[in-house]
């Protein structure tokens, strides 16, 4: 099929989180937009995702308070009472999602494929994407576009910046000095590399490469002693801005970035939002599956190792999907092989 299909009145896309998997979906909702531009768009998400994505012009944010499904249904039903949409897509492998979805009134409603369909979602949805191995999380959403009978791709990821957002961001970061960022934490407290390991990071480009570097991350207790622990350790002058930025804040500081150091979490996808390369720290994770999507050849990749370590076995006789978050992994990845990453980024730019 091609993009001459006929187009929806009404579509409506399901993805509640996380952060970086409703990165990937920009260029999914730019694609749709170019392909059918009469089309209503409405997305159904996570509130903190919205913070961020509701930057996306011309789509209906509808959010949801994850915390207490049932609740979320009664309010998701009433926000939708008397609407139907041509069709769903269901881009959330969770049953929470899938006891939602039930709320959304839609004539198609199109899930992954039997082998992907994890939690019963296959039981939710009428149709499903074609069945792909070994995919990217990005590409597997476009398995969404093709069912829906559209082949093209845009390759579009930016998200606009608000004008005070990207004022505040030239406040703290004035000038055009080269900046590494560094986003230490993910909430997922396995994906995290050590403290002494990101001063060390931090010492050899402020010192080899005259970096100015920023620690970002969120509000949390860890992110925070995370912070101070770096501070303490690294030896030279950094900026500390942990806890103290919104997401679109951040999205303007990342913009503002030469390159950005950080475990898999939201920030190394939102860099890509707005054209920052990524060090992307993957031990824990599997870097071909949900690292990010522009800039895997900076990241340093040690998931074979930990698959070795931690599971007895090769990478490839695991699930795709498989995470190794145990304690020890991210010390896979040695202080050397991201500095080297870093030189070889900077040598290409």
């Amino acid at each position: 099929m091609t993009d001459t299909a006929s187009p929806p009145s009404q579509l409506c896309i399901l993805r509640l989180s996380a952060l970086g998997d409703t990165c990937h979906l920009v260029p999914i909702v730019r694609t749709l937009q170019q392909a059918w531009p009469a089309t209503r768009l409405s997305w159904v998400i996570g509130r903190v995702e919205a913070k961020l994505l509701r930057l996306l012009p011309e789509v209906e944010f509808i959010t949801i308070d994850k915390r207490s499904v049932w609740r979320a249904r009664r309010e998701l039903a009433a926000a939708l009472a008397g609407r139907r949409f041509d069709a769903l897509l269901h881009m959330q492998l969770s049953l929470r999602a899938s006891l939602l979805s039930t709320a959304i009134p839609a004539t198609r409603r199109i899930g992954f494929d039997r082998a992907r369909a994890r939690e019963l979602q296959w039981l939710f949805t009428n149709e499903r994407i074609e069945a792909r191995r070994d995919e990217h999380v990005l590409d597997s959403f476009f398995g969404f576009v093709r069912a829906l009978g559209i082949d093209t791709r845009v390759a579009a990821w930016t998200l606009p910046v608000p004008p005070a957002d990207r004022a505040w961001a030239a406040q703290r970061l004035p000038g055009d000095q080269p900046t590494l960022i560094i986003s230490p934490c993910s909430s997922h407290r396995h994906r995290n590399w050590p403290a002494a390991r990101y001063a060390e990071f931090a010492r050899h480009a402020q010192q080899r490469h005259g970096l100015r570097v920023v620690l970002c991350g969120g509000r949390s207790g860890l992110e925070r002693d995370y912070g101070a622990q770096i501070e303490a350790l690294a030896g030279v002058p950094l900026l500390n801005l942990i806890g103290q930025d919104t997401l679109p804040q951040l999205l303007a500081l990342l913009e503002r970035a030469t390159v950005l150091l950080g475990p898999d979490s939201g920030p190394a996808h939102m860099a890509t939002l707005v054209g920052t390369p990524v060090i992307g720290l993957y031990a824990a994770t599997r870097l071909q599956r949900s690292g990010p999507y522009l800039s895997r050849q900076w990241c340093v990749d040690r998931y074979e190792l930990a698959a070795q370590r931690f599971r007895g076995k090769p990478a490839a006789q695991l699930p795709w999907a498989e995470k190794i978050e145990e304690p020890g992994v991210m010390e896979l990845i040695e202080t050397a092989a991201a500095c080297e990453r870093l030189d070889a980024l900077l040598a290409a730019r």
